[in-house]
């Protein structure tokens, strides 16, 4: 039962229920009176990732829009964006989204840019609208010039000596400024009629690659200029080239010589091996041998390797080129290895395997084929 009192009017008392009556003021405490809350208004929030991006000009962005219902909220919420960079579109994965009370959906946004979309940064808003429910979200989006790109290559030995029949490799080297997407390789022209060209890898993503020339027999013996090429999209998707060219010398007569070698030992992640090479001639005249070269042909991985996707590929080794004086001889008849001709272990040429975090597995247990070449001349 409430309690009251009488009091003189205007009069303070109290906090409490204030009624007038006559000239007296009568006050009620608040115990025991209960207020009803008011029921929560239907809605939608929204929230935008990333919350900013930079793209080059020419190039699309995209966000994951997520839409949620308070309030018990439930219906079809269409989304708009707005505050585009002049010249750029935007296009949801879906326009609509339906909620139920509670839940919560997405959409992404994707927002393309063009050639000629002024280079600035702007503020994207989102906007959900369901009736009279509604609501925004913005990210920040900046655009860019394009990064100049550039590509260059050279390619070693610059000339090989060889007889008819046999096969001259060279090391191609990659110079990449901005340019991160695949190159592919040709020879243009200069190929001994019948001469065969492989490039290993081709294309490569990374920056290095082996040009592999076969020349049949009946080569005619002669000084030949191949022009080489490689080529591919900056990332502008605009097509770039680089040019080299080497000299390949064949001889009239005489039987090809042979280099053969391995590692000293077992290659492991950081690991370098010597290659200690031994030169076969099997001419009846002794043979100065020049430009020798190493490179890395194939990488045949392990079944297990292949089957989980454990990569590993040439780009996982580096050879460091023979820094030994020149010529070496190799008498008639016979064969002599690097060491046997007095080269020291620090100038023979070596392999190893780069320690990288993806090639921990891929590369274990590999077989390596590795390349070897040389000119030679009759004495």
């Amino acid at each position: 039962m409430s309690r009251w009192r009488v009091l003189p009017a205007f009069r303070s008392a109290h906090a409490g229920t204030k009624l007038v009556i006559a000239g007296l003021l009568l006050v009620l405490t608040a115990a025991g009176v209960a207020y009803a809350a008011q029921p929560a208004k239907p809605g939608i929030n929204l929230g935008i990732s990333p919350a900013s991006q930079s793209i080059t000009r020419g190039k699309a962005a995209t966000y994951t829009v997520a839409i949620t219902s308070t309030g018990g909220f439930a219906g079809k919420v269409t989304l708009t964006a707005s505050g585009l960079p002049s010249g750029a579109s935007a296009a949801f994965s879906s326009s609509s989204v339906t909620l139920t009370s509670g839940s919560t959906g997405t959409s992404t946004l994707t927002i393309s840019t063009t050639t000629s979309t002024p280079i600035a940064s702007k503020t994207i808003t989102v906007k959900g609208v369901s009736g009279s429910v509604n609501g925004t979200v913005s990210a920040g989006l900046t655009v860019n010039l394009p990064l100049s790109s550039s590509l260059t290559m050279t390619t070693t030995p610059a000339s090989v000596t060889m007889a008819a029949g046999a096969s001259a490799v060279y090391a191609v080297q990659l110079a990449r400024t901005n340019f991160p997407g695949p190159v592919s390789f040709a020879v243009l022209g200069g190929l001994p009629a019948g001469a065969t060209a492989a490039f290993t890898p081709n294309p490569t993503t990374g920056t290095t690659s082996t040009l592999q020339i076969t020349t049949p027999a009946a080569a005619a013996a002669a000084s030949y200029t191949l022009y080489l090429v490689s080529y591919g999209n900056n990332p502008s998707g605009t097509q770039q080239f680089a040019y080299s060219s080497v000299s390949l010398v064949v001889t009239a007569g005489g039987k090809p010589f042979t280099i053969s070698g391995s590692p000293s030992g077992a290659l492991a992640p950081g690991v370098s091996r010597p290659l200690n090479l031994t030169l076969t001639n099997p001419n009846n005249k002794p043979l100065s041998i020049t430009n020798l070269t190493v490179t890395v042909q194939t990488v045949t991985r392990t079944a297990y390797a292949i089957a989980h996707s454990q990569p590993c590929t040439a780009a996982d080794y580096a050879v460091v080129q023979y820094s030994g004086s020149y010529p070496l001889t190799v008498p008639a008849n016979g064969s002599t290895s690097l060491s046997s001709l007095g080269v020291s272990t620090s100038a023979q040429p070596k392999v190893s395997m780069l320690n990288t975090a993806l090639n921990q597995d891929g590369c274990k247990g590999v077989t390596l084929t590795l390349a070897y070449s040389g000119s030679g001349q009759g004495s």
